[in-house]
């Protein structure tokens, strides 16, 4: 408890709070820039913070960290582009709602879940973070690769109905992340001579493309509708209002409460990263909502408006964000590849994280994890005043001059990741990619989920056989693997209980 409120007494300095806020104003601003990542919301701030006192910059970085993956959900529910890659399922529901007039409600469930998920990983991250890093430790190569044969079947959750069609988009992602250098042999694969690609295709621009680019081409669509049908040139619905109603609430506890717990396991374990976690979450959030409220009178369909899907991926993203600090903090092993960066951080200031943090600079140490806690207590403030200064201008803009605007976010956005005319290329085809499985109805969350996972499930599978000399019997091993063997068990029930369930109307009929 004295390390505790020791950590409270360095934060509580006037010029490290102020830092602290700054970070939280500045991330929120940066992550809502469509093509900025988290990591690059990041990786931008660090060289500010050299030149300051130790507690002050790590301060700022922990506001940035924080408030970047909040901040892209403003423009992935205003205009259907994700500021960052976190925020990539928020734009399906939460655009959906933003059509139908209720784009204040899904940013204030946005950033309400975000606070939710905020806080509740960093009261972990406060008094469990030692006991829990044990537990990462644990996960090795045999246990990542179960963990992304988990995330894939948690599609089948998002497919009721077109699971063909989803097997078809999840391959189309797997197929693309196989592109660029083998992790077994080291040679380029399916590059057809072109250098731009020998590291593979890069994430950013594809996914401007797959979101922003897409998103640019419904719009077009839309204004050649109204012009056909000679309507009047119009805007975007209005902000409305940011109040949550009660029972809503009430309904949306459980969504944030499941969102949090899987970012929180999730974030801890190194290399998962923070879509497994939206991707786990939104899963889970489509099925207690398919089972609670699918059919029932106002009840839109999952993907065109539902509350829970902007809850689930916001409340499990920022979750993220204090739980990989675990493992960094407390072995130096960091939990995704942003947290990855707060090393470097540290390091400008002479800190190296791991055990000796605690006992050379316990001040510094116990003021970030404090700092997480107070940066996602502010977060709805700070979001607020961001919420109502972008999105009001946004919304006011018709929806021709807001084509010309997203154009230029997207390309730039692409352009700016590698300075290199190729990913513009690359983000024009990944939209004319996205617009046609969206008119073809091919789900566009699967082929995302096999884009993400395919080089952590090739990298794992290899380096397990390898490990175990070519046994398969490795995965489902009760006594020296038991957690991959307790996550392929329900990767199968995934599969087979959908079936079953399906099967037995029918035999009943």
């Amino acid at each position: 408890m004295d390390a505790i409120l020791l950590g409270f007494q360095t934060l509580a300095t006037p010029m490290v709070l102020f830092m602290l806020v700054t970070g939280l104003f500045a991330g929120m601003i940066v992550g809502s820039i469509p093509g900025i990542n988290d990591n690059i919301a990041f990786a931008v701030f660090i060289p500010f913070s050299f030149a300051m006192p130790p507690d002050q910059a790590l301060a700022l970085m922990v506001g940035v960290y924080c408030a970047a993956a909040t901040g892209g959900a403003i423009p992935a529910i205003v205009i259907k582009v994700p500021g960052t890659a976190s925020s990539l399922l928020t734009a399906e529901d939460g655009n959906a709602m933003a059509r139908k007039g209720m784009a204040g409600r899904a940013l204030s469930i946005a950033i309400t879940s975000s606070v939710i998920g905020g806080i509740i990983s960093s009261i972990v991250l406060l008094f469990f973070a030692p006991s829990l890093a044990s537990v990462a430790l644990r996960f090795g190569y045999v246990e990542n690769f179960a963990l992304a044969i988990l995330g894939l079947s948690s599609v089948v959750g998002l497919l009721r109905g077109n699971v063909i069609k989803g097997a078809i988009a999840a391959i189309i992602g797997l197929t693309v992340a196989t592109i660029g250098f083998s992790p077994v042999t080291g040679f380029p694969r399916y590059t057809f001579g072109n250098i731009n690609m020998i590291e593979g295709i890069p994430f950013v621009p594809l996914l401007v493309g797959l979101f922003g680019v897409a998103a640019l081409l419904d719009l077009m669509v839309d204004i050649f509708r109204d012009r056909k049908d000679n309507k009047p040139l119009s805007k975007l619905p209005e902000i409305g209002s940011l109040l949550l109603p009660r029972a809503l609430m009430r309904r949306l506890w459980p969504v944030w409460l499941s969102g949090a717990a899987i970012g929180n396991v999730i974030g801890m374990l190194p290399g998962a990263g923070m879509l497994m976690a939206i991707f786990l979450a939104y899963d889970n959030a489509a099925r207690r909502f398919r089972r609670l409220y699918a059919g029932k009178p106002g009840e839109e369909a999952w993907g065109e408006g539902v509350p829970e899907g902007v809850a689930a991926p916001e409340s499990a993203n920022n979750a993220v964000t204090a739980s990989s600090m675990v493992p960094l903090l407390s072995l130096g092993i960091p939990g995704n590849s942003t947290s990855a960066l707060f090393i470097g951080a540290l390091a400008l200031h002479g800190m190296v994280p791991g055990p000796l943090l605690f006992s050379q600079h316990g001040n510094i140490a116990w003021m970030i994890i404090v700092a997480f806690l107070v940066a996602n207590l502010l977060m709805w403030p700070v979001a607020f005043l961001v919420i109502r200064s972008v999105s009001k201008s946004i919304f006011s803009i018709p929806k021709e001059v807001l084509v010309g605007v997203i154009a230029m976010l997207c390309f730039i956005g692409a352009y700016s990741d590698g300075a290199n005319t190729f990913n513009m290329w690359v983000a024009l085809v990944a939209g004319l990619v996205a617009f046609v499985m969206r008119m073809t109805k091919i789900p566009l969350g699967p082929a995302i989920l096999g884009l993400v996972l395919g080089p952590q499930l090739e990298s794992s599978l290899n380096n397990s056989l390898l490990i175990s000399r070519g046994d398969w019997l490795v995965f489902i091993d009760p006594i020296n693997h038991p957690i991959s063997a307790g996550m392929i068990f329900v990767s199968a029930l995934l599969w087979i209980v959908p079936v079953v369930l399906n099967f037995l109307p029918k035999k009943a009929a």
